[in-house]
């Protein structure tokens, strides 16, 4: 095999959140295999004569199966100089990225890794909300709602905790099953969640809510990102709650127990 294929992560959408190694790496390529919701000013940064062969999957959608996907990377790498698999978000999340790695490796073709901006990063910058923060969230963790075959992930309740944010991609038409879970784990109703809709594109969409009210929210549009915790808790939110803070501190130094 004289080819070499490069998994190529494209970010959120936004053409400017592309890394400088991934422009380069299409600039130069020979095929690209992308993603259906990889944006069309991605593509564009592909060189003029490269095959550019669209091998986006969706849920239900039979088209096209991962099997197909990973033979056509290994026989566009005995033709071709410099093949990629282009990927929405990052190819290490939740892309399937483990069985066209074990492919490449069985076919004995060269291959390398080039991250990308993840969903969760930039629906959390986008809503201007911090994954993490000192006073509310230790952890974060990255969950899907959907699995294998369509199946709903059964784990929520082993990560869902007061401090930890969650960020839930692909949640699809399961906002009230996901609600339940995280209040059947212990979270409040009151618990703070955001959804950010084709985060970074211009039809992005920003959806405020709660436990509570997840559970009767219609679907927003797709690829959608939901994230739930005190950390998603809108700003100015945030700031009410530091402005009567301060307003306890200062009575609380200036009260002498005498009546003014």
């Amino acid at each position: 095999m004289s080819g070499k294929v490069y998994l190529v992560g494209a970010g959120p959408g936004d053409p400017e959140l592309l890394t400088v190694k991934a422009a380069r790496i299409l600039q130069s390529a020979d095929v690209v295999l992308h993603d259906a919701l990889v944006a069309e000013g991605v593509l564009a940064l592909a060189r003029p004569h490269a095959l550019l062969v669209d091998v986006g999957k969706r849920v239900g959608d039979k088209r096209i199966s991962q099997g197909h996907i990973n033979r056509m990377l290994v026989q566009f790498a005995a033709t071709a100089g410099t093949v990629v698999r282009l990927k929405g978000g990052d190819p290490l999340i939740f892309g399937r990225a483990a069985e066209e790695i074990a492919t490449l490796r069985a076919a004995g073709i060269a291959f390398a890794i080039v991250p990308g901006i993840t969903a969760a990063i930039s629906a959390a910058a986008e809503a201007q909300v911090p994954l993490t923060a000192r006073e509310s969230s230790a952890a974060v963790v990255f969950l899907t709602a959907q699995l294998k075959d369509g199946k709903s992930a059964t784990d929520l309740a082993r990560f869902a905790s007061a401090r930890t944010t969650l960020a839930i991609y692909m949640p699809g038409g399961k906002y009230r099953w996901i609600a339940e879970e995280a209040m059947a784990a212990g979270l409040n109703r009151q618990t703070p969640c955001v959804i950010v809709a084709n985060a970074s594109r211009p039809n992005q969409e920003l959806h405020w809510t709660d436990l509570a009210g997840l559970i009767s929210l219609s679907s927003p549009a797709s690829p959608a990102l939901l994230i739930i915790g005190e950390a998603a808790r809108r700003h100015e939110e945030r700031l009410a709650e530091v402005v009567q803070l301060a307003g306890q501190n200062f009575d609380a130094e200036n009260h002498d127990g005498k009546n003014p």
